[in-house]
Parts: structure tokens; C-alpha cells; sequence
């Protein structure tokens, strides 16, 4: 079925990948290698050379970490984009990303196929497919690992038995994934939903326990949503995640154990670290409180679910999230000022947020006898708004009297 055929493979150099790269070799196909770089640190090795030696015919090293920041990431911190009200979708953020770079090198090297190494349990399969699907529906989707089943040690055997080095071994069972907004941790123990995560499965943020002792205070400056300075300096958005990591990490801010809905319809427990992202959307959401009507918020809440949902779903492009963007970019026209956030022990909080188009008028919120708010309005106000339950009282004697309560 693949003899012959140009295959382009997502390509981590992880377990799944270097499997994959192998098995396309022995199928008699012609693999390329797509190492996208979106912030996910250095590799161990030369991905490049790795991928070369284990079969593929030839391998792209591309840094994506801007566009994936200023494209993906920087709309859903406007959106405010949490699944399940927790998870920042980082990983599901980068997938796009990725299924669109794979349809380019498909594109150079004449590929009729493309190839992901996710598993048939998980999210990725659908965001790879059908992200590829919206943008070339003529390229066929390959997921060996999906289709031969193998089972985590099976693949360990295969690559031991084909010389194949990975950084997964039976003392260290956890899947990783990471990129510049966060990092996600499962498998092994963690599979048990009451098992606590040990210090292992941590690597951007420090115990919360161990935390320095002293609070950090950071200021996050934002221009129509996007957060665009850190305690005053200017940073691209990539490098400002990247240093608020750091920062925010330190003090233990960032982690999450949750149990996720899968899209494939069952339940995971997750363990992730996003001390940028959780930082970021808390400020955003803070200073939208400040420039953003009331009916606005409360519509936009509405809106932030469903484009979380379709994030997280593989359905980024897609005319409902286009339309989506459209409604969030309108809202954020006034959403420029500053949140000030205190970090300590792993907590995030808010402790301060200026707007140059603030809602909030301290002369009408303050009980100073100064105040401009006219008080004597209530009353009539209060009238007005109290007729429909007083008019039901007097025509049905209340809740208590209405026929639905006999």
C-alpha cells in the first residue's frame, strides 16, 4: 500500500516517531521527517542525524516558535481558551500548527501521504487528520501507531530490536509532551487517578512547598488583549512566555492534575505545567473585568467555551472558529492596561490592574459622601425593575401561592 509512496512523518524523535520512521522504511515507503521546533526546548540529540540514520530520506529542522506564538497561542490567550475551565490548550494549540507545516513539506517534496505517531485513545489523531482534512483534503493520513496497536513496551522491544534509541525506558514510563506554552505528563503511575505525582513528572515549576519564601510581584502590560511587556519591558510574545515561565515556575505557579473528557469519549487524568499560560489568562480575564461591558463578559464566557472546545476538538480551521475570531478580536479593541499579580507558593493573585479605558469610575463606586452616583435614582430604578415579581405577587400570592406550588 506505501511502496513507493513519499510519506511526510511529524517527527519528535521520541518513542512513537522513531518507531514510525522505521516501520515506513520497511513498508518500502520513501519517509521525510518534520522536526518542528515550537518551543519545546533542545533536543538530547540531533534530531536531524537521527532521524537520517534510523531511515528517512531526508529531514526538516524548522523553528516555528513566533509563528506559533503570535498565530495560536495569541488568540486564545484573547479568548481566554481553558478546556474544561483548567486546561490552557497548549498542546492542542500547537497540532494545527504542525498538520499545516507537514502539508507544506508534503507540498515541496511531492508527498501523497502524511503521518503522526499518535495513539487510537488520544486527542491528536483527530486534531492531525482533520486539521488536514480543512486544508488538504487531498493528502491521505497515515498513524501507524494507531493502526498496528502495539502497546508502549511492545515499542520499547521494536526499537531495542532495531537499534533505535529513545528516551523512554521501563523506570521511566511517562509520555511527555511540551512546546512554549506548557507541558503535559502521563502514563505510567499516573494512570491511577489517586496516585499523587511524585517530584518526576515535574520539570518547569518547583514544589510549591520549596517555593522561595518571599513573593514575586510581576506586571503584565497588554495592547488590545495581547500581552505585550513584562514588568514594564517590551518582549515578542514567545520570549515573554518563555521568561514568565521561568519566573511564575520558580514559585511553584502552574500545575494541574485534572481529569479531561476526552474528544474519543473517555475520561484521562492529565498532569500539566503552564505557569505562562494560567498567568496570562488570569491578568487577560482580570483586565477584560475593568474594560468590557457586562453583557459583553457574560456573552464572551459563552464564546470562550465553544472556541476551547473547538481547539481542543481539531477543528481550528473551521468557518464557526473563524467566525469565533472575528467576535473575540472585535471585543478587545479596549482591552489595553496593566495586571499586577503576586506569586507565591503556587498561587496566583491578582493585586492590582490600571486601563487607560476603565469601566470602573472610582467617583460612582466610592461611599464617600463625595460620590456622583445619585442615590435618590434607586428608588424609582428599584420600582421599575421589582414590577414583574410584584405585579405575579399580587395577581398569584407569590411563589408560595401560584398554582405551579399547590
Amino acid at each position: 500500500m506505501l511502496e513507493g509512496k513519499k510519506v511526510v512523518l511529524a517527527y519528535s524523535g521520541g518513542l512513537d516517531t522513531s518507531v514510525c520512521l522505521k516501520w515506513f522504511e520497511q513498508q518500502g515507503a520513501e519517509p521525510y521527517a518534520l522536526y518542528l521546533d515550537l518551543g519545546q526546548g533542545e533536543p538530547a540529540v540531533d534530531v536531524k542525524a537521527k532521524a537520517l540514520k534510523i531511515g528517512a530520506a531526508d529531514a526538516f529542522v524548522r523553528d516555528a516558535k513566533a509563528e506559533f506564538a503570535e498565530e495560536y497561542v495569541a488568540p486564545a490567550i484573547r479568548a481566554n481558551a481553558l478546556y474544561g475551565g483548567k486546561y490552557p490548550l497548549f498542546t492542542a494549540l500547537g497540532r494545527p500548527l504542525i498538520a499545516k507545516k507537514l502539508v507544506e513539506v508534503a507540498r515541496e517534496v511531492g508527498a501523497t501521504h502524511i503521518a503522526h505517531g499518535s495513539t487510537g485513545k488520544g486527542n491528536d489523531q483527530v486534531r492531525f487528520d482533520v486539521t488536514t482534512a480543512s486544508i488538504a483534503p487531498d493528502l491521505a493520513v497515515v498513524a501507524p501507531v494507531r493502526d498496528w496497536n502495539m502497546s508502549r513496551p511492545e515499542e520499547m522491544a521494536y526499537a531495542e530490536e532495531h537499534g533505535i534509541p529513545v528516551p523512554v525506558t521501563k523506570k521511566s514510563p511517562y509520555s511527555v509532551d511540551e512546546n512554549l506554552f506548557g507541558r503535559s505528563i502521563e502514563a505510567g503511575p499516573l494512570e491511577d487517578p489517586n496516585h499523587e505525582p511524585t517530584p518526576d513528572v515535574f520539570e518547569m515549576t518547583t514544589d510549591p512547598e520549596k517555593a522561595p519564601n518571599e513573593p514575586r510581584y510581576v506586571t503584565i502590560g497588554f495592547e488590545e488583549g495581547l500581552p505585550v511587556s513584562l514588568d514594564g519591558e517590551a518582549f515578542p510574545l514567545a520570549e515573554l512566555i518563555a521568561e514568565l515561565n521561568i519566573i511564575a515556575g520558580e514559585h511553584g505557579v502552574g500545575r494541574l492534575d485534572m481529569i479531561e473528557d476526552r474528544l474519543v469519549g473517555i475520561k484521562s487524568r492529565e498532569i500539566y505545567e503552564c505557569p505562562a499560560a494560567l498567568t496570562l489568562v488570569q491578568a487577560h480575564k482580570e483586565l477584560e473585568t475593568m474594560t468590557l461591558t457586562k453583557d459583553v463578559i457574560r456573552f464572551k464566557a459563552t464564546v470562550e467555551q465553544r472556541y476551547a472546545e473547538l481547539t481542543y476538538e481539531g477543528l481550528w480551521f473551521t468557518p464557526l472558529k473563524t467566525a469565533l475570531d472575528a467576535f473575540v478580536a472585535e471585543t478587545q479593541g479596549t482591552v489595553t492596561g496593566n495586571v499586577r499579580l503576586k506569586l507565591y507558593k503556587g498561587s496566583s493573585t491578582v493585586v492590582g490592574r490600571t486601563a487607560p479605558h476603565a469601566l470602573y469610575n472610582k467617583e460612582l463606586a466610592t461611599y464617600d459622601p463625595n460620590s456622583t452616583f445619585d442615590e435618590a435614582a434607586a428608588a424609582g430604578f428599584i420600582a421599575l425593575w421589582g414590577l414583574p415579581a410584584r405585579q405575579w405577587a399580587g395577581v398569584n400570592g407569590g411563589i408560595q401561592g401560584s398554582p405551579a406550588a399547590k
